[in-house]
């Protein structure tokens, strides 16, 4: 959901949109607009058959109009009658208790009649900079967070638990999630060995979702995962493994990447631009994750073109039948289970979305479900 009418000149100007841009650039009457437009296109994707449909969460940026992914997932649970509703995620190390964040799951499991993706997330640098939080502590608190959700899920109550950051006499969840013994969990992540190590415990074995990365480095990454869960002695499911990429789908390989050029380059160089020390700052993951999340993403730090991008498999663009072919070769090194596509990014306007989401699901989606190999949901 982002703030599509952003004056980009301004965005370039100041650097970054996230943070520290000034608010005066948002108009809510602009904003009015969009956000119902965003939530009818979310609504359509159930229309066309889509599996699940997806919200996350960011702060204080014009890159997502979505600070709580409660507000718009309670919205689509209403509107929507089949579809998943996947939450990628709730950032647990920001919220002043977890409590709250197993609540609101809950009710939305419940509401939804047992439909919600549990997605948790650290979230990014950016956000710990928004709230002045130690990022420092951003593990101990995800981790700790994410025990006493799970216990409030699963646990009758009341009982009591004592943590070092949350210390609560009465946990006594009401409502209790809907899914028994609790929603799925996934966990989005730009790729830190310490995420992917308890990620795949085997008491966890959680969906991993690579983001935002190269098709190369996605590939690693989930090879990681895998050779991870074989170092713990089991075998990982495709169903344990995510890939989110933008796609655009058009008549022609020509058609797609004029249509698409000037709205994903705005989405890369302007909307995900922002200083490494904004997105990764000193204590938010461990120098050797930093390392690694550096090296994997070097080639995009700067500015990047639409076909740079096609190249390094930052995006799926193309005819019906090129992403058919590039989906498909790209799960032969990956074996994803689920696939993750941003139909609208950046400045793609409701026309163009809303065609590109038609053509995907009609003639790329069936073909990608059958990229399987085991009876697994795609």
């Amino acid at each position: 959901m982002p703030y599509a009418d952003l004056d980009l000149k301004a965005g370039r100007e100041h650097g970054t949109v996230w943070v520290n841009l000034p608010n005066s650039n948002f108009d809510p009457v602009k904003g009015h607009r969009l956000y119902n437009r965003y939530l009818d296109e979310l609504e359509h994707g159930e229309e066309l058959g889509f599996d699940a449909i997806a919200v996350n969460e960011h702060h204080q940026t014009a890159y997502g109009l979505m600070p709580s992914p409660i507000v718009t997932a309670s919205a689509l649970a209403r509107r929507t009658s089949r579809a998943k509703i996947a939450i990628l995620g709730s950032a647990l190390p920001l919220r002043e208790h977890p409590l709250m964040v197993a609540e609101e799951h809950a009710m939305i499991d419940v509401i939804s009649g047992g439909r919600l993706i549990s997605g948790f997330v650290r979230g990014i640098g950016a956000e710990y900079h928004t709230f002045g939080v130690n990022p420092t502590f951003s593990h101990d608190r995800f981790h700790e967070a994410h025990d006493l959700i799970v216990r409030a899920w699963t646990e009758p109550g009341p009982f009591a638990f004592q943590g070092r950051h949350y210390n609560v006499q009465y946990v006594n969840l009401w409502p209790r999630p809907y899914q028994k013994p609790h929603p799925p969990i996934w966990i989005p992540s730009q790729g830190s060995k310490e995420t992917i190590d308890w990620a795949a415990h085997p008491d966890r074995r959680y969906t991993y979702l690579q983001t935002f990365s190269p098709a190369s480095v996605v590939q690693r990454y989930l090879k990681m995962y895998r050779d991870t869960c074989e170092g713990f002695g089991y075998e990982a499911e495709d169903s344990q493994l995510g890939w989110a990429v933008p796609v655009y789908v058009a008549a022609s390989d020509e058609a797609a990447q004029a249509e698409a050029k000037p709205h994903f380059e705005a989405f890369r160089n302007v909307f995900l631009k922002m200083p490494v020390e904004m997105l990764l700052p000193p204590g938010y993951t461990s120098r050797e994750s930093l390392k690694n999340v550096m090296k994997a993403k070097a080639a995009i730090f700067g500015d990047i073109t639409l076909e740079k991008s096609i190249e390094l498999g930052l995006i799926i663009c193309g005819s019906p039948a090129t992403a058919r072919q590039a989906l498909a070769s790209y799960w032969k090194d990956m074996r994803f289970g689920n696939l993750l596509v941003l139909c609208q990014f950046g400045t793609l306007p409701a026309d163009l979305t809303h065609r590109n989401m038609e053509l995907f699901a009609r003639e790329v989606m069936p073909a990608v479900k059958q990229l399987t190999s085991k009876a697994v949901p795609a």
